[in-house]
């Protein structure tokens, strides 16, 4: 059995926890760059964020999604000179980060990820991987462009991996003669993928559904990983 912490210890399950949640929701430049601001800044709409990171406002969006559920940010409605909606005023909820042995939930949500692929099996958990990526992918696409014209696969890709950097992946894009690629230096999933390489059928499905809610003309994509063996994690069109 394992003995329980000394008192003034800081168990080693939340710790690990914790580091898992930071990392989670801090890992990426542009999150961390609208935390900080927010902090220095309370009351900051979307739209003024979008400007000071020189992204798109649903980028934005995303990143503030993420820290809201996290527990790190949240919102209070500012009245509006003009007719519509109240815009949101963000602000952060904890300014020093502290360490207070509590659970974020991302760290629950991996740990239930990993059991529930454990359970399902490989072919069946890649399937649902690559689901997910397609639905989710497709309404990101969607969301920043609306298919209202056919776009190059070129010209989708270059999107694509700018959305991907700002969902963690740190993708660029590239072109060579097996056709357009984008490439990730940087795995949101971090150590599940390894464990889990079915979890790379997420960023297959998601660059699909992405191409086909950018009205790409071609949205059939191949894969390599490095969790499965491969140089680098590249998704080809």
């Amino acid at each position: 059995m394992t003995p329980p912490p000394v008192k003034g210890e800081l168990d080693p399950a939340l710790f690990t926890a914790t580091v898992t949640s930071l990392a989670h929701s801090f890992g990426d430049s542009t999150r961390r760059k609208i935390y900080l601001y927010l902090r220095e800044n309370p009351g900051t709409t979307a739209a003024e964020l979008a400007r000071h990171c020189d992204v798109h406002a649903n980028v934005v969006r995303h990143h503030l999604e993420r820290l809201s559920e996290a527990g790190y940010v949240t919102f209070d409605n500012v009245h509006k000179t003009t007719v519509g909606r109240p815009a949101k005023g963000y602000r952060v909820l904890d300014a020093g980060l502290a360490m207070d042995g509590s659970m974020r939930r991302d760290a629950l949500l991996v740990a239930l990820l990993e059991m529930a692929l454990e359970r399902l099996g490989p072919e069946a958990s890649e399937t649902m991987a690559h689901d997910v990526g397609v639905e989710y992918g497709r309404t990101l696409g969607a969301a920043v462009a609306p298919m209202d014209s056919t776009r190059s696969v070129k010209t989708a890709m270059a999107s694509i991996a700018g959305l991907l950097t700002a969902h963690g992946f740190a993708a660029r894009a590239e072109e060579s003669d097996s056709g357009q690629s984008v490439v990730s230096e940087n795995c949101p999933f971090g150590s599940a993928a390894t464990h889990h390489p079915v979890l790379c059928a997420v960023d297959r499905g998601l660059i699909a559904g992405m191409l086909e809610g950018l009205g790409a003309e071609r949205t059939l994509v191949t894969l390599t990983s490095r969790a499965r063996g491969d140089d680098t994690c590249r998704v080809t069109a």
